[in-house]
């Protein structure tokens, strides 16, 4: 028989930029196996006056080949995985409660790159940051959320946003998700730029 008990973790995040002077903050949400402290140098290009980057990094760490070496994270996996998205909502509700408890923002922003993207999906829905802006960015949504339902989506500005030389995730895919999105009322607005499975430092510029 199956049995959990809940514990206490240390969750790990890093920053970018200057919370005492930015107007905005942009939360991202790294892809499978990667690890925050590099996901964020995709966003050094932004005015560190003007941004405030957070990227939390997912519970789960792991080799990425065999027993040793390069380390990376994950959101979760199918393996009691409800367990897994009730604890990622958690650890990142809390966390920007620590962070609304310090600093004020006129602009929030949510972008989920990769796996990211559908921890990003359920977090915008059933979390306590609600973004002006949403960014699914080379990623899908869960296939178990019901998008009918998802009303905060309705009040944000929303964005599908693929490479055309993406290798995990193909242009007509990408159009046949935005067609299942927008058939539920959600206004997503498609954005295609000359790249492969990455942040795109110009798409990302224009976006925000």
């Amino acid at each position: 028989m199956k049995h959990s008990i809940q514990i206490n973790k240390t969750a790990k995040f890093t920053t970018f930029g200057n919370p005492n002077t930015a107007k905005t903050i942009l939360i991202v949400l790294h892809g499978y196996g990667q690890l925050a402290d590099f996901f964020i140098r995709k966003f050094n290009m932004l005015n560190e006056d003007d941004y405030f980057v957070v990227a939390p990094e997912g519970l789960h760490r792991f080799y990425l080949k065999g027993a040793s070496g390069r380390v990376g994270a994950s959101w979760m996996t199918k393996e009691e995985r409800q367990i897994d998205i009730d604890d990622y909502i958690n650890y990142l509700d809390k966390l920007w409660v620590s962070i609304d408890a310090k600093y004020s923002f006129d602009t929030k922003i949510l972008l989920g790159f990769s796996q990211g993207g559908a921890t990003a999906s359920r977090w915008h829905d059933l979390g306590s940051f609600k973004a002006n802006t949403f960014l699914l960015w080379a990623a899908v949504f869960p296939v178990d959320m019901n998008l009918e339902f998802s009303n905060v989506f309705l009040k944000s500005t929303n964005y599908f946003v693929l490479g055309d030389e993406d290798a995990y995730l193909s242009i007509e895919q990408g159009e046949n998700s935005l067609k299942s999105l927008n058939q539920s009322n959600l206004d997503f607005e498609f954005v295609k730029f000359s790249g492969k499975h990455t942040i795109d430092s110009k798409t990302l510029l224009n976006l925000v």
